[in-house]
């Protein structure tokens, strides 16, 4: 049987391969994607999906309450999967009133026409509401601590992850106290194609190709858990398949890496890509690898931001034993995968960065 999802901040960058993940997978049903467009919103990560049957892209806010009740009413849909947020930590840290009206506020007004659709109309129809959250609701884990699970005490540390949290409560909240059908995903650090190139990864990947520098907050020696962006779609379609109503999983990757070595292994491979691949000088001619030089070289050691949480990292054995994920990617593939991706697509990344 066919479904309708509403996918939020599906133009942005987990949102955007998630909706590609669901069409390829599954592609009778009907998609529904919302986004703002805001400076990480970027219409170009759906391009593929452009005239596909069953697919419709809106333009608009997740705060539009009435904007949300008509399309979930016109397209039947059944699905919600909730993407749509402000994520860039040092962003919050500058601006946090963004995070809060996005991450509090828009949660609840999609909470609200969800509840006005589902729940107060006529009958009750079967109907699922996924919230994507991040495990940095967490806070800071000490470096012999065990990974988070699901029932752990919340710590933000940061207004970004302060409003995660918070909207983590909303939708809990709305399970028991109203009957909506939710479920909750806290994931690890994602990364993969259609990454907005302000994040560690695309950053350090761009400015080589560009002869940039490459700035490390601290000593480097933060850690997080990676996950490359396509296996926490097959972990969400798991949860949306057969996950309980009402309760919570972490998706991780089982991957934990300092953050310096993770600038070192993509430098490392860049480098190897350069030696094997003459034509890329002529491409990337400012790039190190272009020279016979190490991009290692560009790597430079910035203040550490305030409030950086030093280490992250999920226990997704509930996940793994309950609905049987299991990340396909090792760090060193899903990287292999995204730096095709990034040569692949450079005049995706490059208006992106003002070349």
């Amino acid at each position: 049987m066919s479904r309708s999802l509403l996918i939020t901040g599906a133009a942005g960058f987990i949102g955007a391969n998630f909706a590609h993940y669901w069409h390829q997978r599954y592609p009778d049903d009907a998609l529904v994607v919302l986004d703002a467009l805001t400076y990480a919103g970027n219409r170009a990560n759906l391009a593929a999906l452009e005239g596909q049957p069953g697919y419709h892209f809106v333009h608009g806010n997740i705060g539009d309450q009435a904007l949300v009740e008509g399309l979930l009413r016109k397209h039947g849909v059944d699905t919600l999967v909730h993407f749509a947020a402000e994520s860039h930590v040092d962003r919050s840290i500058s601006g946090p009133d963004a995070f809060i009206e996005t991450n509090i506020v828009g949660t609840h007004s999609l909470l609200k026409a969800a509840r006005a659709v589902w729940l107060d109309g006529p009958g009750s129809p079967a109907h699922r509401f996924h919230h994507v959250s991040t495990d940095e609701v967490y806070g800071s884990l000490a470096p012999a601590a065990p990974g988070f699970y699901e029932a752990q005490q919340y710590q933000p540390n940061s207004p970004y992850s302060a409003s995660k949290a918070a909207s983590d409560h909303l939708v809990r909240a709305y399970h028991h106290t109203y009957g909506l059908q939710v479920t909750t995903s806290n994931c690890s650090n994602n990364y993969g194609p259609w990454h907005f190139p302000e994040k560690l990864i695309p950053l350090c990947l761009t400015n080589v190709l560009r002869g940039l520098a490459l700035p490390v907050y601290g000593d480097g020696s933060n850690i997080r858990d990676w996950l490359y962006v396509a296996d926490h779609c097959r972990g969400i379609d798991l949860v949306l398949g057969a996950g309980e109503v009402g309760e919570t999983y972490n998706i991780g990757g089982n991957n934990e890496w300092h953050n310096l070595a993770i600038v070192e292994l993509l430098c490392d491979q860049l480098d190897q890509r350069f030696a094997a691949e003459p034509a890329l000088a002529a491409r990337f001619p400012a790039a190190p690898g272009a020279k016979g030089h190490s991009a290692r070289g560009l790597i430079q050691f910035v203040e550490d931001r305030a409030g950086h949480d030093w280490r992250y990292a999920i226990d997704a054995s509930r996940i793994t034993r309950e609905l049987g994920y299991a990340p396909l990617e090792t760090f060193e593939t899903g990287i292999e995968r995204t730096i095709d991706w990034y040569f692949a697509n450079e005049s995706w990344w490059r208006p992106l960065l003002g070349d």
